[in-house]
């Protein structure tokens, strides 16, 4: 942030509610966490049981996956929780990034924990051994109505809370695995088909990557700052530019502070000087319902000279 120039005529318009204008999003899941958290630590401890008793890698895997997701699941409400700290003299917003910090965790820890998964696939594809295939398709079936339903209770959050997306996406991609895990087990129970086992979790393991890598794509961007998705700065350029008496807008900011909410910089350029408090107000308002960016700070200017320090400054 460019704050080595006068900040003096800035303002940071209050409206009613404004902290709270999008971050609806993490309020209601602590007990979608707590059930999800439950519901699959006790079906790891079973799976990973039965995994070693029917000498089945796509059990284990599975297993091993549940636990990362579980971890996942911790990792997630512990973001949603941190994000909701009021502010402090040293965490000036609060701890509301550390919801980025758990969706990028998140899409790390979901990457590792398939490397591993892979690795065992690999060694049991060219060793296949026998599995007992009726055993693993009762133990992934409970798996599938486990994942599927806590996947069911994040899915409202999912698409306006990247954080909680990460949570739904490692329990969507578990019911699959589940799924084909139950498929698996079927045709080698008629076939023998003993790779069949193997070759799964490594399809498997395919879908998670899939699926992880979108959330650490999104959530690296979130963390450098990147206009969030669904925004487009021109858009937001151009609203501005249009209020009444600015003639042009520069050092133009808008990034994500948490997983949802927005927040915008911006140096209007006002000849005529600003319309004083109603002026801005109602800009802060025109942003949130236009474009859900609920922290806005605008700088005026006169001249806009004061500015025009360096040429990256002009964004």
């Amino acid at each position: 942030m460019h704050d080595h120039h006068h900040h003096g005529t800035g303002a940071h318009p209050r409206g009613g509610g404004h902290a709270h204008a999008h971050a609806h999003a993490p309020a209601d899941f602590g007990r979608a966490f707590a059930i999800g958290i439950g519901l699959n630590t006790a079906f790891v401890v079973v799976e990973a049981g039965f995994g070693l008793a029917s000498n089945s890698v796509a059990l284990l895997a599975d297993a091993g996956h549940n636990l990362s997701d579980v971890l996942g699941l911790v990792v997630a409400w512990i973001g949603t929780v941190l994000s909701r700290r009021g502010p402090s003299p040293r965490f000036t917003y609060g701890l509301r990034g550390s919801s980025i910090l758990a969706a990028l965790l998140n899409a790390a820890f979901l990457l590792v924990a398939v490397g591993a998964i892979a690795l065992e696939a690999m060694v049991r594809l060219f060793e296949p051994r026998p599995v007992a295939g009726a055993t693993v398709m009762a133990v992934a079936a409970v798996g599938i109505l486990i994942n599927g339903f806590t996947a069911w209770l994040f899915a409202s959050g999912a698409k306006g809370d990247i954080n909680i997306r990460g949570a739904y996406l490692h329990m969507a991609a578990d019911a699959a695995v589940s799924a084909g895990v139950v498929v698996a087990g079927g045709v080698i129970v008629a076939t023998g088909w003993h790779w069949l086992d193997p070759a799964t979790s490594l399809a498997i393991v395919a879908v998670i990557v899939w699926s992880g890598w979108g959330l650490l794509r999104d959530s690296v961007s979130m963390s450098l700052n990147a206009v969030p998705p669904g925004i487009v700065l021109e858009e937001v350029r151009g609203a501005l530019a249009a209020r009444p008496g600015v003639a042009s807008v520069h050092d133009l900011h808008v990034w994500s502070m948490s997983t949802t909410e927005t927040a915008l910089t911006a140096h209007l350029v006002m000849p005529d000087g600003d319309g004083g408090d109603v002026f801005l107000a109602d800009t802060a308002d025109a942003l949130r319902s236009r474009f859900g960016i609920a922290h806005v700070t605008l700088q005026v200017e006169r001249d806009g000279t004061s500015c025009a320090l360096a040429p990256e400054h002009v964004v």
